[in-house]
């Protein structure tokens, strides 16, 4: 998406470096990755190489985002696959990187960046259209007459556009798994005394103030009981002999 813009051209101001005039390369002279077609184009009418080179910030991205960005519908892209076909735009073309998308995508390859292209953009999983397109980038740069002299930077390249477009996509995988349910809760275990000792018996009858337990001292007062009533009994059948 459009937020996407400011992280995905610091990604790309990495790989172009600064100040470059190498004879080999067909873009010619380039500060920042700006050609200096476009920095005419965009920035100034007569510009210079030595204009170029003191190029802004701020003209810097006012290029890279209306020559490459919005070329591409970078806006619309989906998190990661915009950085992917972005990058590949500003390496290699606006109109070839659309049509590498299409083709991933098996849309029209007409290189514009639609509803249709868009739509189907959308419909797949992002990391399987960025490993795609990256692998399409890949297959197009080796068949170059110029792999000889930039093939390693040009696989570098591709190799961390692809890592980092993975990572710029997986917050949307994240954020689109279903959210776990917490686990029951287990049911309370019965309480165990201190120490895993067995629980204490019940206790016996408390004694009373005399320091005898109350059953003892209530069998106690029977006995005597019946021994006074034996008692008197031979004092009757005594008394019955004498009269």
């Amino acid at each position: 998406m459009d937020r996407n813009f400011a992280r995905a051209l610091a990604l790309v101001l990495k790989s172009e470096g600064g100040w470059s005039d190498n004879p080999a390369d067909p873009g010619g002279a380039t500060m920042k990755g700006v050609t200096l077609a476009n920095f005419r184009r965009y920035v100034k009418a007569d510009g210079s190489k030595a204009d170029l080179r003191k190029i802004g910030d701020e003209q810097v991205a006012t290029v890279y985002r209306r020559f490459y960005w919005d070329a591409v519908a970078g806006a619309e892209l989906p998190d990661g696959v915009d950085y992917a076909v972005f990058d590949f735009a500003v390496n290699s073309g606006p109109g070839r990187a659309a049509k590498y998308l299409q083709a991933t995508l098996g849309v029209s390859q007409d290189g514009r960046i639609g509803p249709a292209t868009l739509a189907a953009a959308r419909a797949r999983p992002a990391g399987v259209v960025i490993d795609q397109l990256c692998d399409g980038r890949l297959a197009f740069l080796q068949r170059l007459p110029t792999w000889a002299t930039f093939g390693r930077g040009w696989s570098d390249r591709v190799k961390s556009v692809r890592s980092q477009a993975l990572l710029m996509s997986a917050p949307a995988a994240v954020s689109a798994q279903p959210a776990k349910s917490a686990p029951e809760a287990a049911p309370p275990k019965a309480a165990m005394p201190e120490g895993n000792a067995p629980a204490p018996r019940p206790a016996s009858p408390a004694p009373d103030s005399s320091g005898m337990p109350m059953a003892a001292k209530t069998g106690g007062i029977i006995a005597a009981c019946l021994i006074v009533l034996a008692a008197w009994r031979h004092i009757a059948i005594a008394l019955e002999g004498m009269f």
